[in-house]
């Protein structure tokens, strides 16, 4: 199974529509649904500051973890959500953080954009919504 940022590579250097449906299709996961939502619905409000955070990316070889495994961790991050609520801001931004340095620096990097609603380049709403339907609420 790939990381979701090589997945998101390999959409991005397909050069038709119908190839980057087919790569996010062949390639789905939670993960990688979760990115593309957290980015592209702006129904989804992150209750985190913008901008770069003070990280230090891990190794991407020795990385302990991996998005697959923690991007169950996104619900704490959500503005309005009861798990994310629950917790202090400082709570909140050190799960944040020790999520983003637990993991492959370039899958880092997207859930950072995610939180900034960076918009990888390649990937539009209508290659997504053809490619999960009803993924994205708004």
């Amino acid at each position: 199974m790939l990381n979701v940022h090589e997945v998101i590579d390999q959409v991005r250097k397909a050069r038709t529509k119908e190839k980057k449906v087919g790569l996010l299709k062949k390639h789905q996961s939670w993960a990688l649904k979760d990115i593309l939502r957290g980015t592209f619905d702006t129904s989804i409000e992150w209750n985190l500051p913008g901008g770069e955070p003070p990280w230090t990316p891990s190794e991407a070889h020795s990385a302990p973890s991996n998005l697959l495994k923690e991007h169950k961790s996104f619900v704490y991050f959500v503005k309005g959500l009861r798990e994310s609520e629950k917790l202090t801001p400082v709570k909140r931004e050190s799960i944040f953080i020790g999520l983003i340095e637990g993991i492959d620096p370039d899958d880092a990097k997207l859930v950072i954009g995610m939180i900034n609603k960076d918009k990888p380049q390649g990937i539009t709403r209508p290659v997504i919504e053809e490619a999960f339907p009803g993924l994205l609420q708004d």
